[in-house]
């Protein structure tokens, strides 16, 4: 079964918000491609709609979004997601994961590109609120 850290970022305020989503909300993403639309209910933004940037793997490796499928590739990089060089000129070949969420996935980052009725900060806190007895 599918387990996922959802890192959604509010582009009008700049703010951040990191949701664990298992069960059926998580197989909402499997399968889907970086770039994608997603319903936001998922991860409790009932009316909002999301697209999916980015993530890594269990081992950290990034997500591309050139890199086609789920599975592992090495490619020859000169900057971009997973490598920055310290030269100009400078490549290497990384392992990189493709762009399809597979169950290999641990963390997939998200922004929100169309907005609901209620505010993002309002729906996140309303989840939040059993963490508050600690």
């Amino acid at each position: 079964m599918a387990d996922f850290k959802v890192v959604v970022s509010d582009p009008e305020t700049g703010a951040t918000y990191q949701r664990d989503v298992d069960g059926q909300d998580a197989n909402r993403f499997l399968g889907r491609d970086l770039g994608e639309e997603v319903d936001g209910s998922a991860v409790g933004l009932s009316d909002y709609s999301l697209e999916l940037t980015g993530g890594s793997d269990k081992a950290g490796r990034p997500l591309r979004s050139d890199v086609s499928g789920p599975n592992l590739k090495q490619v020859l990089l000169t900057g971009g997601t997973g490598y920055k060089p310290k030269r100009d000129g400078e490549r290497k070949r990384v392992t990189v994961r493709g762009r399809e969420i597979s169950e290999e996935v641990v963390q997939i980052n998200a922004k929100i590109s169309a907005y609901g009725d209620e505010s993002v900060e309002d729906l996140f806190s309303e989840g939040d609120e059993d963490d508050d007895d600690e």
